[in-house]
């Protein structure tokens, strides 16, 4: 065959190919063969069926594309298979999940409930809300925020510009222990000092322990952050006679701000669902204390773990409507996060 002729016809290069529709169609009959399968087996779960429905589809994709494409391209199509099913895996769940929480937790969730406190509202009845469980997650997070952020970004610093030897070594390690302590030990620790000096449960313990939790993920993302700022930029500071403790706060941070606000956003979003530091060490209460420096205090996961284990109807309401507004206060740190992360991102042209 001559150049021109290939030039002409490069289709003839390639042999049969499925049509685009193929993986739709493939999808759509695995499905009904699953349905046609567990209703002949008598299978009440609909989670069987999707398993059935995803081997099928697996196995429809490699038979078919092998007998129109060959093995070869039938191996990249099983491997994207693979990919879709393992994707669909992880999102059915979440959807189900958000689903349930959106339909129960409406219930109950107006302006009425978001205003309001516990008072004197038993378990047992309706009304109430979840006034000062805001108020308490919003002040313990805070405060741990005000003390975690400032160590993590300062210690990341000094791992990535300063450190080295044994002394960073340690510190490494150590980070890396409290990324996987589990939340409980934090709140044992606090909980230990403060039964030292004879302290009653309070707002500021619980921030103490959630600070502890979020310390080692702040360092964590700080310091890939840090990491992703180019040396030159670093050389070309300091060849111009900028001391190196100016270059880091004039060149490297501001270069790195967004995904440093990032990581410090999604650790508030990690420790704002923690309840057993916050059940040991604040304890919870149904009236409204502003004050998280005295007195036991309330919180949303707290409250939620206090709602439903009440085992009363009206509480279980309660309960899923503050899961809601604590999926809608990480939601919001998210998107927040992101917006930020774009907002200061490096401009092409600057």
């Amino acid at each position: 065959m001559s150049t021109e002729a290939v030039v002409k016809h490069p289709e003839t290069l390639q042999g049969a190919r499925l049509p685009k529709w193929f993986p739709w169609a493939n999808a759509g009959g695995s499905v009904a063969v699953a349905v046609g399968i567990g209703l002949v087996a008598g299978l009440d779960s609909k989670v069987q069926w999707g398993l059935i429905a995803a081997i099928l589809y697996v196995l429809g994709t490699y038979a078919i594309a092998t007998l129109v494409e060959g093995k070869r391209q039938a191996k990249d199509r099983i491997a994207t298979s693979f990919v879709w099913v393992a994707f669909l895996l992880a999102v059915v769940p979440l959807a189900s999940l958000v689903w349930v929480t959106v339909a129960r937790g409406v219930k109950v969730l107006d302006g009425y409930f978001l205003t309001h406190s516990m008072g004197v509202v038993a378990d047992s009845e309706p009304g109430g809300g979840i006034y000062h469980a805001i108020l308490g997650t919003l002040e313990q997070v805070g405060l741990a925020t005000l003390i975690a952020a400032p160590i993590g970004v300062l210690t990341a610093i000094y791992l990535v510009e300063y450190g080295r030897g044994n002394l960073a070594r340690a510190v490494t390690f150590f980070v890396d222990v409290m990324t996987g302590i589990p939340s409980i030990v934090a709140g044992l620790f606090i909980l230990s000092i403060m039964l030292m000096f004879d302290m009653q449960p309070f707002g500021f313990a619980g921030a103490l322990a959630l600070a502890i939790l979020m310390m080692p993920v702040v360092v964590r993302s700080t310091e890939e952050m840090l990491k992703l700022v180019p040396n030159e930029l670093r050389e070309a500071s300091l060849a111009l006679g900028v001391p190196k403790w100016l270059t880091i706060l004039k060149v490297v941070l501001p270069t790195s701000i967004g995904g440093i606000t990032t990581g410090i956003m999604l650790a508030v979003a990690r420790i704002a669902g923690e309840t057993a530091p916050v059940l040991l060490l604040v304890f919870g209460s149904k009236f409204i204390n502003a004050n998280p420096f005295d007195g036991a205090q309330a919180s949303l996961p707290l409250y939620i773990y206090q709602q439903y284990g009440s085992g009363e109807i009206p509480a279980y309401d309660r309960a899923w409507a503050a899961s809601l507004t604590l999926i809608a206060f990480v939601m919001i740190l998210n998107l927040g996060a992101r917006g930020i992360a774009r907002w200061k991102a490096p401009k092409a042209g600057r």
